[in-house]
């Protein structure tokens, strides 16, 4: 069974575990509205995706 060496240091297991970031969700402008909206997704003020009427929305 493999076992390491030498023991990691810090630094090393820390660089290791730096790339677990939250990114921030992909906004876009509907088309449609204007309104910021999650990217490829219904907008909720008019209800459009691809420009088309997806769902009824109460303006």
């Amino acid at each position: 069974m493999a076992v390491p060496k030498r023991r990691s240091t810090s630094a090393r297991r820390d660089k290791r575990r730096a790339n677990w970031k939250i990114s921030t969700p992909a906004v876009t402008e509907c088309p449609q509205c204007s309104e910021m909206k999650l990217s490829h997704r219904v907008c909720k003020k008019c209800g459009y995706y691809d420009r088309k009427k997806v769902i009824e929305t109460a303006e």
